[in-house]
């Protein structure tokens, strides 16, 4: 049993898989059409650089545990990414098939059905003891990969978490047909039982501040990922019918009390992926009519034309493009949406419900607390590419913090990368 409870009446749990696990007769099958390229361009194209013809040459040969070594070998997130990593525009995208008109290898569903058939506990296993201490705040996918590659090095990783629930938006903001965060949880533990310790429901400030976490670790690494939900800044949005969409989306994953009854309308704004997300999932839930707000054209749009064009062969989606929202005005049922397009001609819509999908704030002011940390003009932390080193020798940072926000794939290999930059100055240290 996990020891981070969820509730069981969740409106998540009443998602199907969008993709769901091969049988192991499909997945030889798949294996067998991989040619295994020399220098395969599907690797060059993985943010970790999985052995992808590697591990589908080990589920052919039905050798799971292998398959499975190979991915957490470069990704020790391998069971989330095999599942949220957009593949359609990642290594799925250079698969030589796909150059001749014919459907590219399933990487990401090969992936997963290695995790979940060869994974296990004792498969990876640390290294001795090094008595070096370092301090992680955020359990996002970022601090769990950098903590747990620390682990197998020998070192002691703490991470710090403000939620009841580690995992970042891995637990709470990933669309629950991709992602739920029980499937989170479990891929937790196997980080923890590598030698992570995790302290939840502690918020980092006051007795435990910057200061305090240098002087108890030797090395810190700040995976804080981004913040509130970003406002329209707009009259009436205050109105209890306008919601932030990673507000919206952590309700549908972990409260109990959450429903959409009563919701005939609703309005999404934005045109990211984010918004997409939460567009499909307003369908699943069975909202009658749902429109996607966007203040450019859908070439422009950010979020995935492979998410969006499944969406909008659902009657029940429409979307407006090249309009802002100017206000929310109150109405008998629900509210008013008032558009602007940009010859300033303005158009209402009803909605019972407005989900904003419009980014996330940044929490540099926070970041820049610790000493030697700086951030650039738009809030995110200053690294060192190659090592994820900050101004302070001594402090770390990945993830979305630093990269703005992308997908959990290049979290998982800024947390790696920090991780063998952390262990070189740990054994530094140690031989000086």
């Amino acid at each position: 049993m996990s020891r981070y409870p969820v509730p069981q009446d969740r409106s998540e749990a009443a998602f199907a898989e969008r993709y769901p696990l091969l049988s192991s007769a499909e997945a030889r099958a798949e294996a067998a059409r991989c040619l295994y390229c020399f220098d395969a361009p599907c690797v060059q194209r993985c943010p970790t650089e999985i052995d992808i013809p590697s591990f589908i040459r080990s589920i052919g040969t039905d050798n799971l545990r292998g398959a499975a070594r190979t991915i957490l070998d470069a990704n020790l997130l391998g069971d989330s990414c095999a599942r949220v990593c957009p593949v359609e525009v990642l290594c799925q995208s250079t698969c030589v098939y796909v150059h001749q008109g014919r459907p590219a290898i399933p990487i990401g569903r090969l992936q997963r059905y290695a995790m979940a058939h060869g994974m296990a506990p004792d498969m990876l296993q640390p290294a001795s003891p090094s008595g070096r201490s370092v301090g992680l705040v955020g359990a996002g996918p970022a601090s769990l990969a950098c903590a747990g590659a620390l682990a197998l090095r020998g070192h002691a990783p703490v991470i710090y978490e403000r939620d009841t629930w580690p995992g970042g938006l891995n637990a709470t903001g990933i669309a629950p047909y991709k992602f739920q965060i029980t499937d989170n949880l479990r891929e937790v533990a196997f980080i923890e039982s590598l030698g992570v310790e995790i302290r939840t429901g502690v918020e980092i400030g006051g007795d435990l501040g910057p200061d305090r976490l240098l002087a108890q670790h030797d090395a810190l690494f700040l995976g804080i990922g981004l913040g509130p939900d970003r406002r329209l800044g707009v009259p009436g949005e205050d109105r209890p019918q306008v919601v932030g969409a990673t507000h919206w989306i952590r309700r549908l994953k972990t409260d109990p009390g959450f429903r959409v009854d009563g919701v005939r309308r609703a309005v999404v704004v934005g045109g990211g992926n984010t918004a997409v997300d939460t567009a499909r999932e307003l369908l699943v839930l069975g909202v009658p009519s749902v429109q996607l707000v966007y203040r450019r054209g859908r070439p422009d749009m950010s979020g995935y034309d492979h998410e969006l064009g499944p969406a909008l062969a659902d009657h029940r989606l429409q979307l407006i493009e090249h309009v802002n929202v100017v206000e929310v005005l109150d109405a008998r049922r629900g509210v008013e949406v008032l558009l602007g397009d940009h010859s300033g001609t303005l158009a209402s819509v009803p909605a019972d419900l407005v989900v904003v999908a419009i980014g996330q704030a940044r929490l540099d002011r926070w970041a820049r607390a610790f000493p030697g940390v700086t951030c650039d003009d738009r809030g995110r932390i200053e690294v060192d590419p190659h090592t994820m080193a900050t101004g302070n020798p001594r402090v770390f940072a990945g993830g979305d913090a630093v990269n703005g926000g992308k997908e959990v794939v290049h979290a998982v290999r800024d947390g790696q990368r920090a991780a063998r930059a952390i262990d070189a100055l740990l054994q530094e240290v140690a031989g000086a």
